[in-house]
C-alpha cells in the first residue's frame, strides 16, 4: 500500500515538472529567438553557459512562485484554483524575468511583445495541463472513504465542507462518540481510508488518534483554540524530556521593529503608486450620490485600543441608520453601484495606507473589527479578544486562507495561527499571497443571511452555558443582541 501511494505521488510530481518544463522551454525559445539577438546587437554576448544560467534562473523563480501560490497542488485544490494559481504564478515569473532582462539590457522599456506571446501560450498550455493532470489525479486518487465521528454538536457544517469536494472525500458513515470508542474502532476496520474527528472530548480523541496512527490511517481533525496555541510553541531541550513553551507575549521587540519598518516603507511606496487610482476613486464616489468620499469608523487594534479606520465609502450614507452594527451580506442593497466595483477590486481599502503610516494598523494582522462586533462575539467566545494581541492589519492570515464569510470562530483560529507562528518571512509571504486573493471571485463575498457562528464545547464552557455547549448562533441573533444592548444603554 505504501509503495503504491509513493508511486502515485511520484507520478504527480512528474506531472508538475512536465508543466513547469514546458513553460521554461517556452521562455528558452523566445530568449534564443528574440531577446538574445537584441543583446548581441548591443555587443552584449552570451555564451552557452550564460544562456543556460538565465534559463535556470527562470525555472527556479517559476518553481518557487508556483509553490508559494499553489500552482502545483494538483488534487489538493480544485481544478479552477490550480489553473488560476498557476496563471498567477506564471504572470509573476514573467514580470520578474522582464525586470531582470531590462536591467541586463540597461534599458527599462525593453521590447515586451515576445513576453506577451509567451504568456498567452503559457495560459493555453496551463489549461491543457490542468485538465490532463486533474484527469490523471482522479484515476490515481479515487475519493477516500471516510468515517465521521462527532460529539454533541451537529456535524452538518463540517459535512458540507467535505461534500463540496466529492472528487477527494466520500463520507460513508457518521457515528456519535457516545456509541463508544470500541464500536468506532470496529467500524473503522471494515473499509475506511481515514477518520474525521469533529468536536469530540479530548480523552476519546487521543485514543482514536493513537489507534489510527498505529494502523497508518489518516485522521482529519478540526483544531480547538488550545490546539492552535500548542502548534505555535517553541520546543525546548533543557531537560531530558520534551517541553513546549507558549510565550506570554506575541512578538519580540526585534520582530516589532522590523515589522514597523516594513509597514512604513511599503505604505509610503504604495501611496505614491496608488495616488492616481485613489484620486479617480474619490471623484467617482463623490459624483455617484454627492455624499462624503471617505468613511470613518471606529475599530479595535492591538491591546483593545480604538482608532478610526479610513475607507472609500461603498455604502449609502444611511446604511446603518438604525444604529445596529452588521456585516455586509451577499447582494446587500446598502452597497452603492460604485461601491460594488471598488469593493470588488479592493480600492475601498486604499485609504487604510494612512492608518498604517500612522501606526494604527499593520500591513499584515487580524482584520480590525468594530467594538460592537467584538463585544457581541466575546459574549459567546471570550477567546475572540485574543486577536488583539497584535496590531490589526490591512490583510491577514484569515483573509488569505479563509473567506469573507468564514465563521468568526474559524477566523479566530486562523488569526491565532498567524500570531503564534509569526515571522518576517510569513508577513512577506502573506503580502504576496494577498495579491492573488484580490482577484479570486469569492474573496469579496458577504456573509450569507442567517450564517451561523460555530462555537465549540470549550467556548460554551467559557461562556457559562449550563450544558457546557453552545450549538450555533446566527447573525440575526447577534443583531438582536445588539438592539437589546442599545436599548439597555438608552434606559440607563
Amino acid at each position: 500500500m505504501k509503495r503504491f501511494e509513493s508511486a502515485r505521488r511520484i507520478i504527480l510530481l512528474f506531472l508538475s515538472l512536465i508543466g513547469l518544463a514546458v513553460q521554461t522551454a517556452g521562455f528558452a525559445y523566445i530568449w534564443f529567438k528574440c531577446y538574445k539577438p537584441m543583446f548581441e546587437l548591443k555587443q552584449l554576448r552570451f555564451w552557452i553557459k550564460g544562456d543556460l544560467l538565465l534559463i535556470a534562473v527562470y525555472a527556479i523563480i517559476l518553481i518557487l512562485v508556483s509553490r508559494m501560490y499553489g500552482g502545483m497542488r494538483i488534487g489538493y485544490l480544485k481544478a479552477w484554483e490550480v489553473f488560476f494559481s498557476q496563471i498567477f504564478s506564471t504572470l509573476g515569473t514573467d514580470l520578474i524575468i522582464y525586470a531582470v532582462l531590462s536591467l541586463m539590457y540597461t534599458k527599462l522599456i525593453l521590447y515586451v511583445g515576445p513576453l506577451f506571446m509567451l504568456f498567452a501560450a503559457q495560459v493555453v498550455w496551463t489549461g491543457i495541463w490542468t485538465a490532463l493532470s486533474q484527469g490523471v489525479y482522479s484515476v490515481l486518487f479515487p475519493p477516500r472513504d471516510l468515517l465521521l465521528v462527532s460529539g454533541k454538536r451537529s456535524a452538518k457544517s463540517i459535512m458540507r465542507k467535505f461534500e463540496s469536494r466529492p472528487d477527494k472525500y466520500n463520507i460513508c458513515k457518521c457515528m456519535k462518540i457516545s456509541e463508544g470508542v470500541e464500536a468506532i474502532t470496529e467500524e473503522a476496520e471494515k473499509r475506511y481510508d481515514g477518520l474525521i474527528l469533529w468536536d469530540i472530548p479530548t480523552r476519546e480523541r487521543n485514543l482514536l488518534l493513537k489507534y489510527c496512527y498505529g494502523r497508518s490511517m489518516r485522521v482529519y481533525i478540526m483544531p480547538k483554540i488550545p490546539d492552535v496555541l500548542i502548534k505555535g510553541t517553541d520546543e525546548m531541550h533543557i531537560f531530558d524530556t520534551p517541553i513546549y513553551l507558549i510565550r506570554e507575549y506575541a512578538l519580540t521587540v526585534e520582530q516589532r521593529a522590523v515589522k514597523r519598518l516594513i509597514d512604513i516603507v511599503c505604505s509610503l511606496l504604495l501611496l505614491v503608486i496608488a495616488s492616481p487610482f485613489m484620486l479617480v476613486t474619490a471623484v467617482l464616489v463623490k459624483c455617484s450620490d454627492g455624499g462624503p468620499v471617505l468613511y470613518k469608523q471606529v475599530r479595535v487594534t492591538e491591546g483593545g485600543k480604538h482608532f478610526k479606520i479610513l475607507k472609500f465609502r461603498s455604502m449609502r450614507v444611511d446604511a446603518e441608520k438604525d444604529g445596529v452594527a452588521r456585516l455586509a451580506s451577499k447582494g446587500d442593497s446598502r452597497i452603492t453601484p460604485v461601491g460594488r466595483v471598488i469593493r470588488k477590486i479592493r480600492f475601498d481599502e486604499l485609504p487604510q495606507l494612512f492608518n498604517i503610516l500612522k501606526g494604527e494598523m499593520s500591513f499584515i494582522g487580524p482584520r480590525p473589527e468594530r467594538p460592537e462586533i467584538i463585544e457581541q462575539y466575546t459574549e459567546l467566545m471570550p477567546e475572540f479578544i485574543f486577536r488583539t494581541k497584535v496590531k490589526a492589519g490591512l490583510a491577514g492570515y484569515a483573509q488569505v486562507y479563509g473567506k469573507y464569510n468564514t465563521t468568526p470562530y474559524d477566523k479566530l483560529k486562523l488569526d491565532l495561527t498567524y500570531i503564534e507562528n509569526y515571522s518576517v518571512w510569513l508577513d512577506l509571504k502573506l503580502m504576496l499571497l494577498t495579491l492573488k486573493v484580490i482577484f479570486e471571485p469569492d474573496a469579496t463575498e458577504g456573509v450569507d443571511n442567517g450564517q451561523v457562528t460555530a462555537v465549540d464545547e470549550e467556548e460554551g464552557n467559557a461562556a457559562g452555558s449550563e450544558t457546557g455547549f453552545i450549538p450555533f448562533i446566527s447573525d440575526e441573533d447577534l443583531q438582536k443582541a445588539a438592539v437589546n444592548r442599545n436599548t439597555k444603554k438608552k434606559r440607563r
